[in-house]
């Protein structure tokens, strides 16, 4: 004879399990089949950039490894030791995809970080405006205020004017332009939650500012500090490319993406274009990919800013 209690577990219904934040989060942000093309191409440009030295035929900083002879050859030419530049060389007989993957590995190291040496900076000053108001939150954002008053790009030459061309140095400025749009994001969002009931009852306990600041309120301005470090990655790439272009970025021996298309912009005219082509596409690319993937990131975790 059958028990009735396995015949009533027999039918009940399957629960389906529980869906987790992260779950949610990967399903909406895979809606985007542009977002998806985006983190597919930045990855692999990402991957291309880190194992650079394994996979390009020639290293681009080594002036032992360069032939002037070689100069200026278009794509699928080939050198006088037999191998073949499938983009073609510049002026100084750089193989131009193997200056390419070592641009994109100086400028994405820029771009990274810059951002978050900025969005470390950025968020202190913001929560610190935000928890303790007052003369505090006034300072600081009036030197928000007074840093997003210029252009990003003509503090930059400033800075760099002053100290010099390098990597560091490019980083420092940037970081220098960058900081303010976190401040801003962080403290907006910081002052919201600063009114809620968990702030309330930790300053109850008598719990310190610290652990307050960056065990509660942080963890809570995540989302919109994500969104915009993404989109502030690409604009500092887009930043560093410009002014190395302007020749007060990176020094010529570790030229970026930028550098390499401005070698090759007084050869436009006369057809040589793969010199500043190659690198300008790759360029855009990049952006191009960040930001498909920061847009819908900004959809996903502020649904009210979705179109």
């Amino acid at each position: 004879m059958t028990d009735p209690s396995h015949a009533v577990a027999a039918d009940a219904p399957v629960l389906p399990k529980e869906e987790t934040p992260f779950r949610r989060f990967v399903s909406e942000f895979a809606e985007s089949k542009l977002a998806l093309v985006g983190l597919a191409v930045f990855s692999v440009i990402a991957l291309l950039a880190i194992f650079a030295s394994w996979i390009t035929p020639q290293n681009p900083y080594d002036l032992a490894q360069l032939d002037i002879m070689d100069g200026r050859l278009p794509p699928g030419s080939k050198s006088l030791s037999g191998y073949t530049f499938i983009l073609g060389t510049d002026d100084q007989g750089r193989d131009m995809f193997s200056g390419m993957l070592f641009g994109l590995r100086i400028s994405l190291s820029v771009g990274v970080g810059s951002a978050l040496f900025a969005a470390v900076v950025g968020t202190t000053l913001g929560l610190l405006a935000a928890f303790f108001g007052r003369r505090v939150d006034t300072v600081i954002m009036r030197l928000v205020d007074l840093q997003l008053s210029f252009p990003s790009i003509l503090v930059a030459l400033m800075i760099l004017a002053v100290l010099g061309k390098g990597v560091m140095n490019v980083m420092l400025a940037l970081v220098m332009v960058e900081w303010a749009y976190y401040a801003r994001t962080v403290r907006a969002t910081a002052m919201v939650e600063r009114r809620r009931e968990y702030i309330e009852a930790a300053q109850c306990l008598a719990l310190p500012w610290r652990r307050i600041m960056f065990r509660h309120l942080l963890p809570n301005c995540l989302p919109p500090l994500i969104v915009v470090a993404t989109q502030q990655v690409a604009r500092a790439i887009a930043l560093e490319a410009t002014l190395s272009f302007l020749g007060l970025g990176v020094p010529i021996t570790e030229p970026s993406l930028g550098l390499l298309i401005a070698n090759g912009y007084q050869y436009m005219l006369s057809g040589k274009y793969w010199i500043s082509f190659y690198p300008g596409l790759a360029l855009l690319v990049t952006i191009v990919s960040i930001n498909l993937v920061g847009d819908q990131l900004r959809d996903v975790l502020n649904p009210r800013l979705k179109k």
